[in-house]
């Protein structure tokens, strides 16, 4: 879901960093965002929909909601990704004021796009970005693990998404210990020094070991913290769960498997357990810390191959979900232990291996039926990359996409990575998403 992932197939994604001085960011984001909304009101919250909570989840500020006449509203959302600076802080040591000023243009931007939701990653790499009693500071506000940035970001960040009708679901990355292997580099009292057994090095980077259930308790005490500090809407998690794999390593988890691992038939199979246990205890604790707060995940948009299983979708995709990830998303669904679900549909329209054309009807019938929202996951920042398909050298590339979702009752909205391209939008796919769907400002 970040900058962080390799490329290791020709579906899979590789994201460009946009090199922006931080004066010149927050200066061009407000300009942007003034000349976008003038004379335009300002989005209302995303309502809710259903999902775990019903209902009664539904609390005055929180995830869940739905217009005055009850009908549940389109997501029209952004990832604003923090993990090695992708898009805020523009770098890190910048004062506590300047991260804020970059942090409220991107607010402000969202608005002049008349997106209603920020996907903000608060725990990129098993840290925070707000006062967490489990976790360091993260490294990539200060450039120091475990210092204080003298301000709260995610506080500030839910304040004032929401003062300005944004909702604000807070990203975390379940297993991610650090984008490198060093564990010496970590902060003295960061749990993965203090537990070295519970880390993996894998593919030039530390993991927490899935299979172990007190890293999964720990993991789940970590990310309830900011809901039960913050009014948050939703939980929000990307697509890493075991790592996507590396040829030539291998993820060693023997130990757990040989504890843990009796009662099942594989390891394959032991593996996705622990996924599952992952997401059905986050489901049931979630509304336990507060009401009304979502679910959600954010997926690698194939699950399996149809030639690996006929349930599987029309796609020859390197990497699958349920075998490479161990993440059953397509159960997950059925079964209604999420809230809602943004699978990544990172390609365009016609492209061999993964055409979204094919996976957007595969992903309408997954949801049919079910009370588990689909959003689309869309790849903005592949817009105007020269890197990329001729397709996407087309500004019209993700306006396409989403008149073609307009076909499928079960789609209710789109998030887009992500929040630079969004301001900035260098191709002006962002633009053309704006004019040709977003005419008018989400209700409120």
């Amino acid at each position: 879901m970040d900058i962080g992932r390799r490329r290791r197939h020709s579906v899979r994604i590789s994201r460009r960093a946009l090199g922006v001085a931080a004066a010149a960011l927050v200066s061009g984001l407000a300009t942007d965002a003034q000349a976008v909304a003038q004379g335009r009101g300002r989005p209302g919250k995303a309502a809710g929909q259903g999902g775990r909570h019903g209902a009664e989840g539904e609390a005055a500020g929180q995830g869940g909601r739905h217009g005055a006449d009850g009908v549940r509203r389109e997501l029209r959302g952004m990832w604003l990704a923090s993990v090695a600076n992708r898009d805020w802080p523009s770098r890190p040591g910048l004062s506590p004021a300047a991260q804020r000023a970059e942090l409220l243009a991107y607010l402000d931007a969202a608005v002049a796009r008349r997106l209603n939701t920020v996907i903000f990653q608060a725990r990129p790499s098993a840290d925070a970005l707000w006062p967490s009693p489990y976790e360091p500071w993260s490294e990539f506000l200060t450039g120091v693990q475990g210092r204080d940035p003298g301000w709260d970001p995610l506080g500030t960040a839910v304040e004032e998404a929401h003062r300005r009708g944004l909702e604000l679901h807070v990203w975390c990355n379940p297993y991610r210990v650090a984008i490198h292997t060093d564990l010496s580099r970590l902060d003295p009292a960061h749990p993965a020094r203090v537990h070295p057994d519970w880390v993996v090095p894998y593919g030039g980077k530390l993991y927490y070991n899935p299979g172990l259930p007190q890293v999964r308790r720990f993991v789940q005490d970590a990310m309830l913290d900011a809901v039960r500090r913050y009014p948050v809407d939703a939980m929000h998690w990307d697509d890493y769960f075991y790592p996507y794999p590396v040829a030539g390593e291998v993820f060693d988890d023997d130990a757990a498997y040989a504890r843990y691992g009796g009662a099942f038939p594989d390891r394959a199979s032991w593996r996705r357990h622990n996924t599952d246990l992952l997401v059905r205890e986050m489901a049931a604790r979630l509304p336990q810390v507060r009401r009304g707060v979502r679910f959600g995940v954010s997926p690698f948009g194939v699950w399996r191959n149809a030639s690996t299983d006929p349930r599987g979708s029309d796609t020859a995709a390197g990497v699958q979900t349920y075998d490479d990830l161990y993440a059953d998303t397509r159960t997950w669904v059925r079964q209604g232990w999420i809230d809602y679900v943004v699978p990544q549909l990172y390609w365009n329209i016609g492209f061999p291996a993964a055409d979204y054309a094919r996976l957007l009807p595969w992903w309408a019938e997954v949801a049919r039926g079910a009370r588990v929202q689909l959003y689309l996951g869309e790849a903005l920042y592949k817009a105007g990359d020269p890197a990329q398909p001729a397709p996407w050298q087309d500004s019209a590339e993700l306006s396409r996409h989403l008149t073609l979702a307009c076909g499928f009752a079960e789609v209710r909205g789109h998030a887009f990575f992500s929040a630079k391209e969004v301001a900035l939008d260098p191709s002006g796919a962002m633009a053309r998403v704006v004019a040709d769907h977003y005419a008018r400002s989400p209700r409120r």
